[in-house]
């Protein structure tokens, strides 16, 4: 086993390099591999005129970290790509979990990026001001019913919610159900904000309620922040106050 390798689990944040941090451009700037979902891959393909650059489709998580940790112990210096943050529904659990299955000693380092939540947060104003919860509605991976149970749990203790994945193709029901459970805490006049494609090319920003919130397109691309009691609207903007004698 060659120990010189190295892997850098990379957030790229929403994918525009203005919200890359520096940190994340030296990782790949220093890597040889890049690996990453094609989505991800396309959006710094850029960065990548001199690297080996490895791509696959959705669901092949598990391939592609054993695939990055294979390179590195051949002594390679390599960085696998998550949109987002990655340690936020992003790869670094993955790898970490592998290295140590696998008993690798390879190095690795976790480069944070600007969360989904953050990106659509800064396009909507100022929503996420005190505690919230971020809670993905896939259920893939989790079941359906300890999702609902964290969503009440969110709502009955007045948290700012940040929704992730809330509805595809297949997934549509989801979205609807969560939001009947948040009206059990909150009024109906609650500000939402739905951003598809946040701090992205093509991003749309929507500001709402709960009780509106379903006339509106929602896809996987789509980030969705349910304010808490206090969460108001004021010149186009979500305002959470802090709390602050203003």
């Amino acid at each position: 086993m060659n120990n010189k390798g190295k892997i850098y689990v990379v957030g790229i944040g929403p994918g525009n390099m203005e919200h890359m941090s520096l940190m994340a451009l030296k990782a790949i700037e220093k890597s040889q591999v890049v690996i990453g979902y094609k989505t991800y891959i396309n959006l710094i393909k850029d960065l990548l005129k001199d690297k080996e650059v490895i791509d696959s489709s959705m669901k092949k998580e598990i391939e592609r970290c054993n695939l990055t940790i294979d390179e590195a112990e051949k002594g390679r210096i390599v960085s696998i790509v998550s949109s987002g943050d990655p340690g936020i529904y992003g790869m670094a659990g993955i790898i970490l979990e592998l290295i140590n299955k696998r008993k690798s000693e390879i190095d690795v380092e976790i480069v944070p990026g600007i969360s989904a939540a953050n990106a659509a947060a800064a396009s909507l104003g100022s929503p996420l001001m005190h505690d919230f919860a971020v809670i993905s509605l896939s259920n893939l991976l989790t079941d359906w019913e300890i999702i609902k149970k964290r969503i009440e749990c969110a709502a009955a203790g007045d948290f700012i919610i940040s929704l992730y994945n809330p509805k595809s193709k297949r997934r549509v029901n989801q979205i609807a159900e969560s939001r009947d459970i948040i009206l059990k805490y909150r009024k109906p006049s609650t500000p939402v904000g739905i951003v598809k494609n946040a701090k992205r090319t093509g991003e749309k920003v929507i500001i709402t309620d709960l009780e509106n919130m379903l006339n509106y397109e929602i896809d996987m691309f789509t980030i969705i922040i349910v304010g808490n009691s206090n969460t108001y609207i004021e010149n186009g903007k979500m305002i959470t106050p802090r709390g602050y004698n203003i």
